[in-house]
């Protein structure tokens, strides 16, 4: 029988949109952390020895862009002259005006609606503790312990890339591990071979022993396949913000919305409807009303409430979508506002989001499942 294989990838946080997006969300949580109110949209570009960042700012805080941008890039690991990009002595320039007046009046505390249309899709589902689907988490999970290795290693640098291949049979159950691939950049010091056995020892192996997996049972592995990464990073690749949004959700296998997360305020439904969704997909998974679940949300700019409300299960539910989808309304505040305040969303806890994964990581708002058992009782 033909193997079903779903594969999911992750890049670590020195990856050159990594690095982009890890500069954006340092500025608004550096907004947010002097102005809870700021506003911000704010866009990053990496290359060679040079650092871009612009887009549309409303706040009281004063902030250096430049310094914060430059303590990411520093904490990220660029810190190696003649790599191409040095947080030493890379230029940075800014150029950042403020939201436009028509976006505001739409989206302000009065009116309290979205700020832009758009669709935003949360998924979960039980092949993980963490209720996310298995390549994305196996994806990430080595993306994080590779970056751990990085910060401890000397001879690795701070981009890299991570791929799992996961094998299903035909009722979507786990059949086991295909394919691991993991790329990282290091310095021309560290010899392949070396290389190799030690990403193998230290990262892939007791990645998967946590998820219930042996490296031995594993029938593809490739490790840096075309051989010497030395030149990588932003030298290597122009990085830009938003451009890594499978990477940021669910790795494909579930849906993603139109919107990329970060550096954008939670007035943005793009970041905070898609952390909702999250939010009400894994309670109800959590909740045992179904194994796999994924609901959409839509908002029109300006106005408060969703346009539409969508549960599929997947045909693993225990009632209907339907039944669902009426549970979630009546449990969930789904305005701008309302999310806001459920999740609290208007604190510097974005940072973390663009270095470590936005969903799956327990100390996250929305990854809490406090809404269980009111789901549990509204279903009986």
């Amino acid at each position: 029988m033909e193997k079903r294989l779903f594969t999911s990838e992750c890049v670590t946080c020195g990856h050159p949109d990594k690095v982009a997006d890890c500069i954006s969300d340092a500025i608004l949580d550096a907004c947010l952390a002097q102005d809870a109110g700021s506003r911000v949209a704010c866009e990053t570009m990496v290359t060679t020895d040079f650092c871009l960042i612009c887009g549309e700012i409303t706040t009281k805080a004063q902030v250096d862009y430049a310094a914060v941008a430059r303590q990411v890039i520093r904490q990220i690991g660029y810190v190696y002259p003649g790599d191409g990009f040095d947080a030493d002595t890379v230029e940075i320039v800014c150029k950042i005006h403020t939201q436009s007046a028509d976006i505001a009046l739409g989206t302000n505390d009065e009116v309290g609606g979205a700020g832009d249309q758009g669709m935003m899709f949360g998924g979960a589902c039980t092949h993980t503790p963490e209720l996310m689907p298995l390549p994305a988490a196996l994806s990430r999970a080595l993306s994080n312990r590779l970056t751990e290795c990085i910060r401890s290693n000397d001879l690795l640098r701070a981009d890299g890339k991570t791929q799992v291949s996961v094998e299903f049979d035909a009722e979507n159950r786990i059949v086991g591990i295909d394919t691991v691939v993991v790329s990282v950049m290091h310095s021309a010091d560290f010899e392949i071979g070396e290389l190799r056995r030690y990403i193998r020892e230290g990262v892939i192996a007791p990645v998967l022993k946590k998820y219930g997996f042996s490296i031995d049972d594993v029938k593809h592995i490739h490790i840096n396949p075309t051989g010497n990464f030395v030149i990588g990073g932003p030298n290597g690749d122009t990085g830009l913000t938003g451009r890594k949004i499978i990477v940021d959700t669910y790795g494909g296998y579930f849906s993603h919305g139109g919107g990329a997360f970060s550096g954008k305020d939670p007035t943005k439904v793009d970041r905070s409807g898609a952390y909702m969704a999250r939010y009400m997909a894994k309670n109800l998974v959590a909740a045992g009303l179904a194994t796999r679940v994924q609901v959409q949300l839509a908002y029109a700019i300006g106005v408060a409430e969703p346009v539409s409300v969508r549960v599929d299960s997947y045909g693993t539910g225990k009632v209907s979508d339907e039944k669902l989808t009426e549970l979630l309304r009546k449990t969930c505040d789904l305005t701008p506002a309302g999310i806001i305040k459920k999740l609290e969303l208007r604190r510097p806890i974005y940072g973390k989001t663009a270095m470590e994964g936005h969903f799956g990581v327990d100390s996250l708002p929305w990854e809490q499942t406090d809404l269980v058992s009111k789901l549990q009782q509204l279903a009986n």
